[in-house]
């Protein structure tokens, strides 16, 4: 602020030896600013010691720094606008021209020296450290000001930027040779770092891994939350602005986000950023993306022991107190970022609930935060709390089957660490065979609750296309999309898209066995969780067999497993009629339906007792409510009736 007065005191001299009117005024307003100055003799210069850092940070001239403590000036100190109104020669405060910021520099202004300070291209310009007011009048006459971002830290506070801090997220830094790897590019000054990185992989804990490494503070973005009405280009230059403000690095999430978008030049942006960034991206780097090539590193699977450590850091004891939880949590595949909200959120619904923080909570939200939505060729299953195992009425070995496969996909990554895997995908493929209604769909909803993820059943009619080679496409952008989200993909009634390969006799058997083909590869590569559904097992190709991980039959129920099932749903009813009781082992033994069948005639039954129940209630259910049901769901079948109608007697 002293030498920004010297430099006023100079412009005034220059403008006193004519006809101006305001000398007066500007004197005073000058012995004003001196009389400030004195009474604060001994302290600091206000700005000082920011402006140095950040001259620092982002490799500014002391001319530079001169010129952005100048147009910063009348925002911090009111004489200062004053002064500059002045010189302009209007009576009220003025923001900083173009010419009169160049003058106070000692700067001709028809020289490259101007340009290169306050043009487009310059350093201030660039990383937005000072911007121009309005652009449609005459370069010299342009205003210029700071964000409020940079006011504030010359200031001496924080930078704060809406559209900034809306994409801010928390991460949890994770150790390794990956992380060591960008710690020593960042290090050795690489201005860019790219991170491949699937869902459930460790880019962004080894991007906040380098950082803590190197002892340095991080800021983390992440463009899938961006909103796509504000220019991309403009919410990086400020993220990237702003971590430098701070004297941090910027990690930003969602790298795939920024490729797809329409404008150019947006890592150019990151890769001239003053502080050092790493990317992290579902996607492989593209060369037509940018002007300069970015060291690119690949992030590996979490280990067991990496996952259960970030769990523990977040949740604290929890973690052994709990019997059984640390098991639960190797299998929740969550990104670092993702265990650091899941946690959050977990304690929120215990606290919410009254109740302790345990599996059930930390399940529910690790699929709340990891859910995030499956495009359009994605058809969600509604989750919450859903089916668990109790729910399912089944034989022994079938359910025992159904737990196998949770248990692998728990300890897949920890099988996967130790090489067994090399060359293939860590996913796991199972196959449900069984006549409809015998809880196939709802085994694969409550493999998806234990494994606290979300389950998409792929829709059928927007994958196959009549044209050649476009339905691998579109398995394609399901697979991905699959690997990028971790769920379980369902297709059900597979048989229709992975029917058996046939003899070639024209044209098109030849591509619809390449889709097949195609599909057989891409499974065995998948990293995630497929379960297939079919009635019609004998209608897949072989080829399948070998491919699966699992073959799980769901038999018919015979008159023990209807039983329970009847017993089961029965159990679900708000009121049972003790005067006209419910005869299960009666509609056990003569009801020969699945399931899925016995829900939809005590579904019904229920309804019939609540039409003719007293208005406000919802009636009970007795025999002859059931007995009817499962009338109608014969009929509704197409099978013939028993003569006893399922009444006793």
């Amino acid at each position: 602020m002293l030498d920004l007065r010297a430099r006023l005191d100079l412009a005034g001299g220059r403008r006193s030896g004519g006809d101006w009117s305001y000398s007066l005024a500007f004197a005073e307003c000058l012995a004003t600013m001196a009389e400030e100055h004195r009474q604060a003799e001994g302290l600091p210069d206000i700005g000082a010691e920011p402006l140095e850092r950040i001259a620092d940070v982002f490799g500014l001239s002391r001319a530079e720094a001169a010129l952005l403590w100048a147009v910063a000036a009348p925002d911090l100190d009111a004489n200062s606008g004053i002064a500059y109104g002045l010189l302009r020669g209007i009576l009220t405060s003025g923001r900083v021209t173009v010419a009169l910021a160049l003058e106070l520099a000692g700067i001709p202004t028809a020289s490259g020296d101007a340009f290169a300070l306050l043009g487009s291209s310059s350093r201030l310009r660039r990383h937005r450290l000072v911007e121009v007011v309005d652009a449609s009048v005459p370069w010299l006459l342009a205003e210029l000001r700071c964000p409020e971002p940079v006011l504030a830290t010359l200031a001496g506070g924080l930078p704060t930027d809406p559209e900034v801090d809306r994409l801010r997220i928390e991460l949890a830094p994770v150790a390794g040779e990956t992380t060591a790897l960008v710690a020593d590019a960042l290090s050795a000054d690489v201005p860019l770092v790219w991170v491949r990185s699937a869902s459930a992989h460790s880019g962004s804990a080894v991007a906040a891994g380098a950082f803590a490494w190197l002892r340095l503070h991080w800021m983390a973005i992440d463009l899938h939350r961006h909103d796509p009405s504000q220019r991309l280009s403009e919410v990086l230059t400020a993220a990237a602005r702003n971590a430098g403000l701070r004297g941090w690095g910027l990690v930003v999430l969602g790298g795939e986000a920024a490729a797809e978008s329409a404008e150019r030049g947006v890592f150019d942006v990151l890769t001239a950023a003053a502080t050092p960034v790493v990317v992290v991206s579902g996607k492989a780097w593209n060369a037509n993306w940018g002007a300069q090539m970015p060291l690119l590193v690949e992030a590996e699977p979490f280990t067991p022991e990496d996952r259960v450590e970030l769990w523990a850091r977040e949740l604290g004891d929890e973690v052994d107190d709990q019997a059984g939880l640390r098991e639960q949590l190797l299998g929740l595949r969550l990104p670092g970022e993702g265990i650091v909200e899941a946690a959050r959120y977990a304690r929120e619904v215990a606290a919410a609930r009254h109740t302790d923080l345990g599996p059930a909570e930390i399940r529910e939200a690790a699929r709340r935060v990891g859910g995030a939505g499956g495009g359009d060729r994605f058809s969600g299953l509604a989750t919450g709390r859903g089916p668990t195992f109790a729910d399912l009425v089944l034989p022994s070995s079938t359910t025992e089957e159904l737990h196998n496969i949770v248990s692998w996909a728990r300890h897949r990554d920890s099988l996967g660490a130790t090489g067994i895997l090399r060359g293939r995908g860590r996913g796991i493929s199972a196959l449900f065979t069984g006549n409809p209604g015998t809880g196939k769909t709802l085994a694969a909803h409550v493999i998806a609750e234990e494994l606290a993820i979300e389950l998409y059943q792929v829709d059928l009619s927007s994958i196959v296309d009549k044209y050649i080679g476009e339905t691998e496409k579109n398995l394609e952008r399901v697979f991905q999309a699959a690997e990028a989200l971790d769920v379980v993909l369902f297709f059900d009634e597979a048989d229709s898209l992975f029917g058996k390969r046939s003899d070639v006799s024209d044209a098109r058997d030849r591509y619809a066995n390449q889709e097949v083909a195609y599909l057989l590869q891409r499974m065995e590569n998948f990293d995630g969780i497929t379960v297939l559904s079919t009635n019609l097992r004998g209608n897949l190709d072989k080829a399948f067999s070998r491919r699966m991980s699992f073959i799980v039959n769901f038999p018919d129920p015979d008159a023990a497993t209807r039983a329970r099932l009847w017993e089961h749903h029965l159990a679900q009813l708000p009121a049972l009629d003790a005067d006209d009781p419910v005869d299960v082992t009666l509609l056990a033994e003569t009801a020969e339906v699945a399931g899925g069948d016995i829900r939809n005639i005590v579904l019904a039954a229920a309804y019939h007792a609540a039409a003719g129940a007293v208005p406000g209630t919802h009636g009970a259910v007795g025999q002859r409510h059931v007995a009817n049901a499962a009338v109608r769901e014969y009929r509704k079948l197409g099978r013939m009736v028993p003569d006893h109608h399922f009444r006793r007697g």
